[in-house]
């Protein structure tokens, strides 16, 4: 919902789902609510069928999030926060880059929008993992912390046990100021922890 500097982050890719799954973006944290987009053809389907759909949940329709949900929306549209989730977003991919591109444990550095991942290797020529063990990415979630920034850390994406990386996700409204702090203190972080791992292992 806005994330990767489009409403949905299929746009960008010329793909029209048949079912969409939306919250946490869509009311931008200040009331839980979710929900799902149908595309016409499923809708089709249902109707030429027995025309059911059996579903609920028990705060389905709860007026107090749909109302913060829409004013969220609202916002987004009235102080075009995706243009500058955009702006933002190619000035953060562009900084985190010219900042950690090069450090010998960053394996890759992708995302889109204000939607931005470090992946961490032990060797980046054969992208070999840190072991578990480790504990790769909750330290730098954790030395980020010391330096005033939360990462999210993430482990298990290489095969389910293996693969540490950390997710970068500022606010819609960020600042060019912020972006540039945003940047320098998560490269500050990620050096330093390396840093130490490098003097504990020697």
């Amino acid at each position: 919902m806005g994330r990767t500097g489009r409403l949905h982050a299929w746009e960008e890719d010329n793909v029209i789902p048949d079912i969409q799954t939306i919250g946490k973006g869509l009311g931008g944290g200040f009331a839980p609510v979710a929900g799902i987009l149908i595309n016409k053809r499923v809708v089709k389907v249902l109707d030429q069928g027995t025309g059911a759909f059996s579903h609920g949940q028990t705060y389905q329709g709860h007026p107090v999030s749909c109302a913060a949900a829409l004013e969220v929306q609202k916002i987004i549209q009235k102080e075009n926060l995706l243009e500058n989730v955009q702006k933002m977003g190619s000035l953060l991919s562009s900084l985190l880059k010219e900042k950690l591109a090069s450090h010998p444990n960053v394996g890759d550095i992708r995302g889109r929008g204000l939607f931005w991942g470090l992946e961490f290797v032990q060797d980046k020529a054969t992208k070999e993992p840190f072991e578990p063990s480790v504990g790769v990415a909750i330290g730098v979630h954790e030395m980020g912390l010391r330096h005033g920034i939360h990462l999210y850390p993430g482990t298990g994406t290489v095969d389910g046990r293996r693969g540490d990386h950390v997710l970068l996700g500022p606010a819609y409204n960020i600042s060019e100021d912020d972006i540039r702090y945003v940047a320098k203190t998560t490269a500050d972080a990620v050096t330093e922890y390396f840093n130490v791992l490098l003097r504990r292992s020697m």
